[in-house]
């Protein structure tokens, strides 16, 4: 991605700013990673966010590029699923109340939407949009303090989902599935763009959706009501943390759309998973350009969660969400060095399993242990060390203005002298 950067101290102190995400410092923002860059203050960071010059979209292409070319896979999976930063006050871009699964509950939040390239071999994120609510959009005059461009407007999370898919197909990334949970699974017209690009999905819905049938529209739940336990199969959904996800899996086949010709071969089907303890039922809208065997869609639908896995470790490992900025061009700017960041061990974590495999008596690699070994062997020995009474120094100057800036703002308020 060298070529995206206008000038060699941009693309020099990118490097710096990777290296920071990667390291392991207890909270990531553009002082903590200035400090670790041996910067003296955190301006040349928060320059690079906010009014360097190089190419965002042209270095998400470069992270999908890279990603694909490391871990394509003919049978891959593109997985949507939106995550949730908590955020205070209502100046950064996108934010207000709204329900956020991360906390499970309505908070404040800015909410964005992912999209997640999950092959064979590993996972890893390849795009993401931005979640801009009707408050954000019907108010221009807010969105151009943040920075928004003129022409975004408003957009749900399927749209924004359709949107990185489309771009994603037209770019070449070989995929044969979508996979998302019941947000998207609910949104006829998600599934109507993915049915144009032939592209088979596997979108959870919920029990009381009503799903198409030789006698109608019928809700989900009641399709599956009077199955005879001949048509449950005991099916692994993949590898988890304590080994195979076994659950019951039943597949009914749903009526095709009124406008599908009689010589199409593509199928539609009601995919019902079943806990084997507790009885708990899942639902699955399924659609596939040619048949395929249950099994097939069984593997999509555990695909799903290698997002979650993927906002953990984007999280956890690469600071997704502990951005400190407001603008949007900003907001860009770190999650895709964030994306990057995670990227770059899940490759170096899915190289390792392929070329390498784990002597006897260990696991293979994880991004975790990557993400260490990565900090002992390169990041600390590359990098400078900061000065730190000049950073005592500019800690408490900037807390000191802060301080005076918010007594004037409430004499002004209060008329006080």
């Amino acid at each position: 991605m060298a070529g995206r950067f206008a000038r060699v101290e941009t693309r020099r102190r990118t490097r710096k700013f990777l290296f920071g995400l990667l390291a392991d410092l207890p909270r990531k923002n553009c002082w903590t990673i200035a400090e670790h860059a041996g910067d003296p203050d955190p301006h040349g960071m928060q320059h690079l966010l906010n009014r360097a010059r190089w190419d965002t979209d042209g270095v998400r292409d470069d992270l999908r590029d890279f990603v694909v070319d490391q871990l394509g896979d003919a049978d891959a999976v593109l997985v949507v699923d939106e995550t949730g930063d908590l955020k205070k006050g209502s100046a950064t871009v996108g934010v207000q109340r709204q329900y956020t699964g991360t906390a499970g509950r309505i908070e404040n939040a800015q909410v964005a939407v992912y999209l997640t390239y999950a092959g064979a071999r590993g996972h890893a994120m390849i795009d993401r949009e931005l979640y801009l609510p009707r408050s954000w959009t019907t108010d221009p005059q807010r969105c151009a303090v943040a920075g928004v461009p003129k022409d975004i407007e408003f957009a749900t999370k399927p749209a924004l989902a359709a949107g990185m898919l489309t771009r994603a197909l037209n770019a070449g990334v070989p995929a044969r599935w979508v996979a998302g949970d019941e947000v998207y699974g609910a949104d006829p017209a998600l599934r109507a763009e993915c049915e144009f690009q032939q592209l088979g999905y596997v979108l959870a819905i919920g029990c009381d959706r009503r799903v198409p049938t030789g006698a109608g529209l019928v809700r989900a739940d009641e399709v599956t009501a009077g199955l005879p336990r001949h048509a449950w199969q005991r099916q692994s959904a993949g590898a988890g943390a304590k080994g195979q996800r076994f659950y019951d899996w039943a597949l009914i086949t749903l009526a095709p759309p009124a406008d599908t010709a009689d010589t199409d071969s593509a199928c539609w089907w009601l995919l019902v998973r079943r806990h084997r303890d507790t009885g708990e039922l899942a639902f699955y809208r399924c659609y596939a350009p040619h048949p395929v065997p249950l099994r097939e869609l069984v593997r999509v639908a555990g695909r799903r969660w290698t997002v979650e896995e993927s906002f953990q470790a984007g999280k956890g490992l690469a600071g997704l969400d502990e951005h400190q900025v407001r603008r949007w061009g900003s907001w860009r700017r770190w999650t895709l060095l964030a994306m990057i960041a995670h990227a770059l061990l899940a490759v170096i974590a899915a190289n390792e399993h392929t070329d390498r495999p784990a002597p006897t008596g260990l696991i293979a690699l994880t991004c975790n242990e990557v993400r260490r070994l990565l900090i002992v062997l390169v990041v600390e020995p590359a990098r400078t060390l900061a000065c730190p009474h000049a950073w005592s120094t500019w800690r408490r100057r900037h807390q000191h203005r802060a301080r005076t800036s918010h007594y004037r703002r409430q004499d002004a308020m209060h008329g006080w002298t």
